[in-house]
Parts: structure tokens; sequence; C-alpha cells
């Protein structure tokens, strides 16, 4: 136990002087980042209140709403506790610069997982937890419970929370015992994203703003039924929910009875404390000496990689076809950058979607006019994702040279020819893109001929003027000293 407190002791010794003996920048930027968390705060608390307050106000079905929500909250913010268990655990307890020290001192395996646990259920939990607090304290705020709805509103997320962590750490040492680190760091951020994509998708073909409308159901049955959130009485939320709505309910003259849940969630809690620590008995060690080896690499290319390559390549000449070659082998060496364009797909999906479920023969407007009112408004919404798109590859392509940007200038290819060779590789995919969006949002619209080629023609040089600044404040504003291109 002793060793266990030393391990720790260095971490709350860490924390104490960054708050104690930070200088004026330092303090500065504390003042700076906890006044703009108690605005967020105080505006989800406002916000969670008055939908609360309303969901009172309805007949019938306003408790099932809030219990419904109360929920739903849960369930995302234990979802989200878990993935972010999984990435910090893998920082925490294989790719920590200091765990090679660690190792090797005289302290158990155990002591040391348990420490590095410690360290993980604190950097993942503490941001979840304090941004849930707003939307719980609104329950207490509306419905006026008594002192045990706090007590337990911060014992049961606490006990949800090491659940959480617990998976999530699991998860962690399974793959990195099977896979090496590095390669593990790449399949939770593959499967991370598709995770995002996944639920994006679902959500939104889930059409939320059918809710709205309870018109749209045949009966009150059906409307409740489409309220329900995917639930189970095994899962640790279920708990958590059943016991904070008990203590909500006890001001209307009914007793509490979340006894059975409350022994539950910390049951689970410490058995999942236990179960980790007699894995990590046998596997993590094993799992740690994996992530002290290189990563390994195939040698030679992907055919179809470099028939891609030598074809867009081509047309530009020896001197950018070097640049440009290079530039789209290390977009496709990188996950966490090809890996985007999965999220842009689910983007163009969802927002093709969007157009294709508008009910326009409800609107009192006259349909023609309408139409070609949204075709104008669809313009600048695809405006808004072309520029998105441009400030995260655009805007980067110059700063992507990273400190190797010192052979550009010394080799003998010109500014002015290396920055135009830039904005044409980069016009041609996003012009394409442009025409996509448009063309298909409006003959989902049905608008006229002559509306369809002027907001083709429109869009097109909308491209050429958004690559055009991307490029040129990208050239003005390099930031080559950077660990990865997304701190650009």
């Amino acid at each position: 136990m002793q060793d266990l407190f030393l391990l720790i002791r260095p971490r709350l010794l860490g924390f104490r002087n960054q708050l104690i003996r930070s200088g004026s920048p330092g303090k500065k930027r504390v003042w700076i980042m906890g006044g703009l968390g108690l605005a967020f705060c105080g505006g989800m608390f406002v916000l969670s209140s008055r939908v609360l307050i309303y969901f009172q106000s309805v007949e019938m079905i306003g408790n099932l709403l809030a219990q419904q929500l109360l929920s739903m909250v849960l369930l995302t913010f234990f979802s989200m506790l878990i993935f972010s268990n999984i990435i910090t655990a893998l920082s925490n307890l294989y790719l920590s610069k200091d765990l090679e020290f660690c190792h090797s001192t005289p302290v158990s395996v155990e002591e040391l997982f348990i420490s590095r646990s410690f360290y993980t259920f604190i950097d993942s939990s503490w941001m979840v937890i304090i941004f849930a607090l707003p939307i719980f304290l609104s329950y207490g705020y509306v419905y006026g419970p008594g002192p045990g709805f706090y007590i337990s509103l911060i014992h049961m997320n606490v006990a949800m929370a090491i659940i959480a962590s617990c998976i999530g750490i699991f998860f962690t040492m399974v793959l990195v015992h099977i896979f090496p680190a590095q390669r593990t760091k790449d399949i939770i951020l593959l499967l991370t994203i598709f995770m995002v994509v996944a639920l994006y998708l679902l959500f939104r073909f889930l059409r939320p703003e059918r809710l709205v409308n309870p018109e749209a159901f045949f009966s009150v049955a059906q409307y409740v039924s489409a309220l329900k959130v995917p639930d189970s009485p095994f899962l640790p939320t279920h708990w958590v929910t059943e016991t904070l709505w008990a203590n909500l309910n006890v001001s209307e003259g009914r007793p509490s009875e979340s006894g059975i849940e409350i022994l539950l969630t910390w049951a689970t809690a410490a058995s999942a404390v236990v179960i980790n620590v007699w894995i990590a008995h046998f596997i993590y060690f094993d799992g740690f000496s994996k992530s002290q080896e290189a990563k390994k690499r195939r040698a030679g290319g992907k055919r179809l990689l470099d028939l891609m390559i030598m074809s867009v390549s081509k047309p530009f000449g020896k001197d950018l076809s070097a640049i440009i070659s290079k530039d789209i082998r290390v977009f496709f060496r990188d996950n966490t950058q090809w890996s985007q364009l999965l999220l842009l797909a689910a983007l163009i999906v969802v927002y093709l979607y969007n157009f294709s479920v508008l009910p326009l023969d409800k609107s009192p407007i006259r349909l023609d006019f309408l139409q070609n009112e949204l075709a104008f408004l669809n313009m600048g919404l695809a405006g808004f994702v072309l520029s998105a798109l441009c400030a995260r590859f655009v805007f980067t392509a110059v700063s992507a040279e990273g400190e190797a940007y010192w052979i550009i200038r010394s080799s003998p290819l010109k500014i002015k020819r290396y920055l135009w060779g830039k904005f044409i590789f980069f016009l041609f995919p996003i012009f394409i893109l442009a025409e996509v969006l448009i063309v298909a949002t409006n003959y989902l619209l049905e608008v006229t001929l002559f509306m369809m080629i002027l907001s083709s023609i429109t869009i097109g040089f909308m491209t050429f003027g958004i690559v055009a600044l991307g490029i040129g404040f990208g050239a003005i504003y390099p930031k080559f000293k950077h660990e990865n291109i997304g701190q650009v």
C-alpha cells in the first residue's frame, strides 16, 4: 500500500504545484478556461431547466419525458466515459514515457497497474462528470427533492464512472495483449471514428424531428414507444436512473426504494476493479513489453496507391509531381488524416438526406417560390461545408511540410509555382464535391433547369475563391512546428 501511495503522490504534487506555483500566464489561462467552463455550465443549467419545466407542463407524459431524458443523458455519458477511458488507458498504461523507469523499480505489477488505472480514471472522467453536473442539478432545481437526491447523485455517478473506467481499461489491455500498442492506437482510432459515424447516421435516420409532431403517430402508445431509450435492467445506467428518479419523487410522498440499485452499482464497480487487477497480473506486463517494440512497416507501396499517384501527379511536371506524390503518401499513411474522409462521407450523406425529407408539400408558401428560395440558401450551406473542408485540408497544405520546408525553399522550385501547384491539386476534388452537393440537392428539391444551371455555376466560382483563400492564408500564416497537423 505504501508503494501505491508513492506512485500516486507525484500526480497529486504536480496538481498542487500547478495551482500554487504556476506563473501569471498559467494563472491567466486557468481563469480564462474556468470562466468559459462556468459560462458553459450555466448555459446548460438554464437550458436543461427550461426543458424540464416545459416537460412538466405536458399532461400525462411529462414525467415520462423527463425520465427518458435522464436515462438518455446517463447512457450518453456512460458511452463517452468508456471511449475516453480506452484512449486514456492506452497512454497511461503503455505509452507514457516514465513507464520504463516505473517498471524498473521494485514495485509489484498490481500496484503499478492500480496507480495508472487511477490516473486513467481521473484524466478521463473529471471533464465528463463536471459538464454533466448542470443537467443533473437542473432536475434538483425543477423537482425540489431532498438531500438524498444529491447524495445519490454524487456516489452513484462515481460508481458509474468507475465501472466505465474498468470496462475501458479491460478493453485496452485485451487489445494490447493481442496487438502491439502502436497498432492498437490505430485500431482504437478507427473503431472510434466508425462508431461516431454509425451513431451520427443512426441518430439522423431515426428522424428525431418527428417527436415534436405527435400528429405523425397514429396513437399515444406509438408516440410513447418512440420516446423510449434503448435500455436494459442489466446496464449500470439503468440502476443510476432508477435511483435518481426514486429520490426525485420522494417529495411527492413516495419513499425512496433504490437500495437494490445502489447495491448492484457499487458491487459491480468493486467487482470490476478486482477483475481488472487479477487480469492485469497475467497480461499487463506482457502488453507493456509489446508496446516497446518498433512499429512494423511493409516494404514497398500498394499498387493501387502507386497507380493513383502516377495518374494524379503526371500533369504537374517532375518538380511538382514529387511534392504531390509525397503529400498523397503521407495522407494515406497517417490514419488520423485519411480516416476523416469517413466523417466527410457521413456529413454528405446526412446533408443530402436532410433535403430528401423536407416536407415541402405541407408548407403554406407557394411551392416554386419555396424551391428557389431553398436553392439559394443551399448555396450558402454548401459554402460553409466547403469552407470547413478547406480549413482542415487546404489551409494546412503549406504547414504540412513541417520543418522540412527548408528543402523546398533551397530547391530550384519557385514559391509561386509551388503555391499554384497546391491550388490546382486541391481545386479539382473540392470542385467535384461542390458540384455533387449542389446538383444532388437541387435534384431533390426539384428546382427549375435555370436554377440548376445558375447555382452550379455560382458554386463553381465560389470554389475557386475558397480554395485560393485557403492556400493564401495558409502560406501567410504557416505553422511548421507541430506534432500533428490538427494543431495547425
